[in-house]
């Protein structure tokens, strides 16, 4: 489905039981939706359950690329506007990497819209300057080479070496959904995510039932950044993904469903 939402077009699914507990699911860079909806992925597991949305941020899979002035706070109003044109005044928000600054931005900005969170494979803290700098260095590598060399690099850095053979069919299917990404969307969002405010210091003031999953060989988002969030986050649980990397839902999906749907059935 697609519709108009703060002025432009999203492309999002919204399937499973409208009477049940809503779960938003908010995808990593530069994926979609579809990193979620798989054969076995955590659409399949939840929407016998729940009342299930996943959705392409702006710029991403087939929602509008638009101007590529993208922030945070642009994708969360985006959110939040989603939810207001599915009425949905409150859900439980599930986002990986990118998908979880955007949650816990949310969270602090507008905290009784969310009645339980995951954090999957992302970080509290914004960018340093080391970090940014590699930002920078992904703009001038896409104008330089490409989306194609872009992304056979990226699937690199995000899946574990492992990946490439026991899940070669999801690194395929993401590497082609990076590579058919328009540049200028990679632009705004690199720039977004370097620009991004720090919510390390609203981690205390989660009051809903948060989890936290995290790739044993995530090394975007290591597991270290992990363990600081469960620290500060009170009464959150946190649960290693085995042999998986930064696409944690994708490259062990049974381990990372029964963390997930255990979660999401104790929430009411």
């Amino acid at each position: 489905m697609k519709a108009t939402i703060n002025n432009s077009l999203m492309r999002y699914i919204d399937v499973g039981s409208q009477s049940s507990v809503p779960v938003i699911l908010i995808h990593g860079f530069p994926f979609s939706h579809k990193m979620w909806n798989f054969p076995g992925g955590q659409v399949d597991a939840l929407t016998s359950t729940n009342r299930v949305v996943a959705y392409d941020l702006r710029g991403h899979g087939e929602s509008e690329v638009g101007s590529g002035h993208y922030s945070i706070e642009l994708f969360v109003d985006d959110l939040f506007l989603l939810m207001d044109h599915l009425n949905i005044p409150k859900a439980v928000i599930c986002g990986l990497s990118m998908g979880g600054y955007v949650a816990q931005r949310a969270i602090e900005r507008n905290p009784d819209r969310i009645i339980g969170l995951v954090l999957a494979d992302t970080k509290s803290d914004a960018d340093g300057n080391e970090a940014k700098i590699k930002r920078a260095n992904g703009i001038k590598f896409v104008q330089a080479n490409g989306m194609r060399y872009y992304a056979q690099d990226y699937v690199k850095i995000v899946f574990a070496t492992q990946a490439f053979e026991g899940k070669a069919e999801a690194v395929k299917s993401m590497q082609s959904i990076v590579e058919r990404t328009a540049p200028v969307a990679i632009f705004g969002t690199l720039l977004a995510l370097a620009g991004r405010t720090d919510t390390t210091h609203n981690l205390p003031n989660i009051k809903c039932p948060t989890l936290i999953l995290v790739g044993e060989k995530d090394t975007v988002t290591p597991v270290a950044a992990s363990q600081m969030m469960q620290k500060n986050i009170p009464g959150s649980e946190m649960f290693i993904i085995p042999g998986a990397g930064h696409v944690s839902n994708m490259e062990n999906p049974l381990e990372f469903n029964k963390h997930l749907t255990e979660f999401i059935a104790k929430i009411k």
